[in-house]
């Protein structure tokens, strides 16, 4: 059940990075071209490294890794919003 609810929260994060990525929001030109090359192939990778890394670790009996995830899905998710919808 915990990691439905992580892959749930993984598909929201993948969904935000991509939205904030194609939004060409003015801040994005500080990012380093690594993350911005490709469609910002790799800062997407980093999120799945991120989403696997807590996956694993919630398996093997570390609960502590989901919570974590969950606020840091949160943090994004508000993040996204708020350059989205041009608050920032």
């Amino acid at each position: 059940m915990v990691l439905a609810l992580l892959f749930a929260l993984g598909v929201a994060n993948f969904a935000v990075h991509k939205a904030v990525l194609e939004s060409e929001h003015p801040m994005l030109d500080v990012l380093p071209g690594l993350f911005r090359r490709g469609g910002g192939r790799m800062s997407l990778l980093f999120e799945f490294i991120v989403l696997l890394s807590a996956m694993i670790m919630t398996e093997n009996g570390w609960p502590g890794a989901a919570v974590l995830y969950a606020f840091y899905s949160l943090f994004n998710l508000v993040a996204g919003w708020l350059v989205l919808d041009e608050r920032i």
